[in-house]
């Protein structure tokens, strides 16, 4: 067995039949925005047509559950790709909100045929999310939708057993 890496994730390129939901909050629109465009380029690069792939908007990272939840029920997509980001701020919401999400995500994932690929940045501070949204720390929404590549053919090895 190798040993591990921080290095990010390069999916194999085949040929896939797969259709992808990306999910992505309008709350720090600019930095998810960032994180689309970095997940959608990752996608096209592997062969993943625009018209396989659907985006969808929420207004929050709260709302990612539900609306994966219900793209989930359509049976339309291998695979969906959540992206938002967080800012620590001065309250407790910011513990709320990232519990909400990554409890939901963890849910659907257990529950789910499909995987549910968790692109939401939780961040202390603004700088921490331009980093990891095409910054000096590289796009979280490209490791996503390499995380989506990588499941699907995971999922289809497993559904071949």
């Amino acid at each position: 067995m190798s040993s591990p890496t921080n290095a990010p994730l390069t999916p194999f390129p085949i040929a896939r039949d797969m259709r992808v939901a990306i999910v992505r909050t309008l709350w720090n629109a600019h930095i998810t925005e960032a994180l689309l465009a970095g997940a959608h380029d990752t996608l096209s690069a592997a062969g993943i047509g625009d018209d396989m792939i659907d985006v969808f908007e929420v207004p929050g990272a709260v709302e990612l559950t539900f609306a994966s939840a219900k793209l989930v029920d359509t049976g339309l997509y291998n695979a969906i790709i959540i992206l938002g980001c967080v800012i620590r701020g001065g309250t407790p919401h910011f513990d709320y909100v990232c519990q909400s999400v990554t409890q939901g995500n963890s849910y659907l994932n257990a529950e789910c045929d499909i995987p549910i690929i968790f692109g939401v940045l939780t961040v202390d501070t603004e700088q921490d999310a331009l980093d990891r949204a095409g910054g000096k720390l590289g796009n979280k929404g490209a490791e996503a939708a390499q995380a989506a590549l990588l499941m699907y053919d995971f999922v289809e090895k497993a559904n071949n057993i």
